[in-house]
């Protein structure tokens, strides 16, 4: 005895009335049943001789409590007992026909017997049963057992390989999912979303769910239009296009069903169908109509719509859909919805890097800007000192020339006359002037060859470098540079060079912009106290150099307001100031702490609020 079914469960029990009566027994009816305790109901199989003499079988489901006879054999199973005899008779024989025919009205049974009996033989989960005229023999029972052992035996070998068969349904769904996910989440561009309606359809056929045609409706509230993926009867992509909310026909529907998250099912007649073909037509899918209606079944089909989190799901078939197969379309459309989920965070996720990359690039190109802007902010400072340097001796050589032109009209005159001592004092100062000149000359070309040797275009390069005269020289550009935008402005200048620091590997240029920012910086701070103060107040900053160790220190020191406690930690980030709008980029000190942080070096500040500010450089000797 094998069974692969519930219907094969049915056809035991012919094989067993067949078997009794070939033992001689006298039945009325025989059969199997399978107890539910929990309910308290049974899953009955019975079999019975027919008016024609054939062996007819009903199935269904009865209640083990509507008869004391039920009621029994559920109790002695519970107990384990190995079978149960009930003797029907009279009223109470009558009675349980009756409430049998009311709970499950396939047994209704003519009483023409005014006594029977039933026996029942239990195995783990029912028993086997007997309806007969005479109770059975021991021999009779006996034989019963051996079916009860040998069925239950079957029974359980049964349920084993419906378990089985369902893991192996369960691993195979999964697997199916499972792969629907694994290909989803792999997507990363809309041109990917291409494979989705062949990736659905492989699927679908291997769950085994009928279908003739498969899609994917993406919905999207934004623009009021559904992303449409469809399928060819093969199993390729149809091209994808969007369907309008407001789309004649049943889109309407099939987006309120998802709004609504219920599942939808529709049947489409050919003018359905035709109607949709026209809009595939609009959408520039085909080129014409009968592209798409000659590749559908006559007669019409069923449209199945399962909801997921972004869209839905769609199957279509000739039939419709079962239970079974209903539940394993949501089940595929909610690993889809998973998948595509991951699908959506990485587009956003590409789109912010996008975007991110986006503004770092606008940020670097700013910050190129901004720091081109201050460069040329120190540049116009460092101009401005450098021409008030280069002016003093151009005017001394102005003043000198002038005097010797009219020295030489005097001593041509004098030269006219015969007057000889006058030409010979008037050459004496003439070669006095001119020496005067070379001198101031001289002067005016040693700033600019200092200049040269500071801006030249050597990047990067260290080289021996006075500190003490670096630092001077940057103290005087910045004064004068400042100088020459304000007229009104002034300040004491203190200065205190150790001149055992002598000359130090240094960036000339670089380590020159960051001294000139500093200057640049204490002589605003004073200015801005002194405007503030009404003049009673006198601006003073102050240059220190000194050698300690290993290392040299350089301060710049102010009497200015000082900076703010809630500022001191954020002066050297960049783009922070403490000027008004437009009066600093913020990147001064940034560059500034670049640029000693490249020499091996550090800058820091001490300030006290209205007393000033001290910018301690220290450098590696």
């Amino acid at each position: 005895m094998a069974m692969r079914s519930s219907d094969d469960v049915g056809n035991a029990t012919g094989v067993l009335f067949s078997e009794l009566d070939k033992l001689g027994i006298t039945l009325l009816r025989c059969g199997l049943i399978i107890i539910d305790d929990k309910e308290k109901t049974m899953q009955v199989w019975r079999a019975n001789t027919t008016k024609d003499g054939t062996v007819g079988q009903v199935t269904g489901k009865v209640s083990m409590t509507i008869h004391p006879m039920l009621e029994a054999a559920y109790d002695a199973w519970i107990l384990k007992e190995p079978m149960m005899r009930y003797d029907l008779a009279g009223e109470d024989l009558v009675n349980y026909y009756k409430v049998l025919s009311n709970n499950a009205p396939q047994f209704t049974q003519s009483v023409t017997i005014e006594k029977q009996t039933s026996t029942c033989v239990f195995f783990k989960e029912g028993a086997i049963f007997t309806f007969t005229k005479d109770p059975l023999d021991a021999a009779i029972v006996s034989e019963l057992k051996k079916f009860a052992a040998v069925f239950g035996l079957t029974y359980r070998r049964y349920l084993d390989l419906k378990i089985a068969e369902a893991q192996a349904r369960d691993m195979m769904r999964q697997a199916s999912l499972d792969r629907i996910r694994a290909e989803i989440a792999s997507m990363r561009t809309a041109n990917d979303l291409d494979r989705i309606t062949p990736l659905i359809w492989n699927e679908l056929n291997a769950l085994g769910v009928p279908f003739i045609r498969c899609g994917v409706f993406i919905m999207d509230d934004l623009q009021q239009v559904s992303h449409t993926y469809l399928s060819t009867p093969d199993g390729k992509a149809v091209a994808a296009f969007d369907l309008p909310y407001d789309t004649p026909g049943n889109t309407a529907q099939i987006v309120a069903q998802w709004q609504n998250k219920k599942f939808h099912t529709e049947y489409w007649d050919q003018e359905a169908y035709t109607a949709f073909a026209g809009n595939l037509v609009i959408q520039g899918v085909y080129s014409s109509p009968e592209q798409y209606l000659s590749k559908l079944p006559g007669g019409g089909f069923y449209l199945h719509f399962a909801p997921f989190l972004q869209g839905m799901l769609y199957v279509g078939n000739t039939a419709q859909l079962g239970k079974q197969d209903i539940r394993t379309m949501q089940a595929v459309a909610d690993a889809f919805s998973t998948a595509y989920a991951r699908y959506e965070d990485f587009s956003k996720l590409e789109a912010a890097k996008l975007q991110v990359e986006n503004t770092l690039l606008d940020l670097k190109k700013t910050q190129k800007q901004l720091i081109q802007a201050e460069k040329m902010a120190s540049l116009g400072q460092l101009t401005a000192g450098i021409a008030h340097e280069i002016q003093n001796p151009l005017n001394f050589i102005n003043n000198f020339s002038e005097v010797n032109t009219e020295l030489i009209t005097e001593m041509k005159e004098e030269i006219t006359k015969g007057n000889f001592e006058a030409v010979s004092i008037l050459g004496d100062n003439l070669k006095e002037h001119q020496e005067k000149i070379t001198y101031h000359g001289n002067r005016a070309a040693s700033i600019v060859k200092g200049m040269l040797q500071h801006t030249r275009n050597r990047r990067g390069q260290k080289e021996p470098t006075n500190i003490n005269g670096l630092c001077d020289e940057y103290l005087r550009l910045s004064y004068h540079g400042l100088r020459a935008k304000d007229k009104d402005f002034n300040a004491k200048i203190q200065t205190n060079l150790d001149d055992s620091i002598g000359s130090i590997d240094v960036v000339p240029q670089e380590i020159g912009s960051v001294l000139l920012n500093l200057f640049n910086n204490a002589f605003y701070a004073v200015n801005e106290k002194k405007q503030k103060l009404n003049g009673t107040f006198e601006p003073l900053v102050s240059l220190t150099t000194k050698k300690e160790k290993e290392k040299i220190v350089i301060k710049v020191t102010d009497n200015g307001f000082g900076i703010p406690q809630n500022s001191v930690d954020k002066i050297f980030q960049p783009f922070y100031t403490t000027k008004p709008p437009g009066q600093g980029t913020g990147l001064g000190l940034s560059l500034s702490y670049d640029v000693i942080k490249a020499h091996d070096g550090t800058i820091k500040v001490e300030t006290k609020e209205n007393e000033g500010t001290v910018m301690i450089v220290e450098l590696p000797v």
